[in-house]
């Protein structure tokens, strides 16, 4: 979904093309990819 999204799609252009999907599941897709990020950002270490 995370590459839907980044390729420019919509949430609606999403839920359109998977009729299983609701918009909390985009939601909880964009927090996880949230929090991995924070995660991750704070094990970069800086030169």
């Amino acid at each position: 979904m995370l590459e839907y999204l980044a390729a420019g799609d919509s949430f609606e252009d999403l839920l359109a093309e998977f009729p299983d999907l609701e918009r909390e599941d985009l939601q909880a897709c964009m927090e996880f990819a949230n929090q991995s990020l924070k995660l991750k950002s704070r094990h970069l270490v800086l030169p």
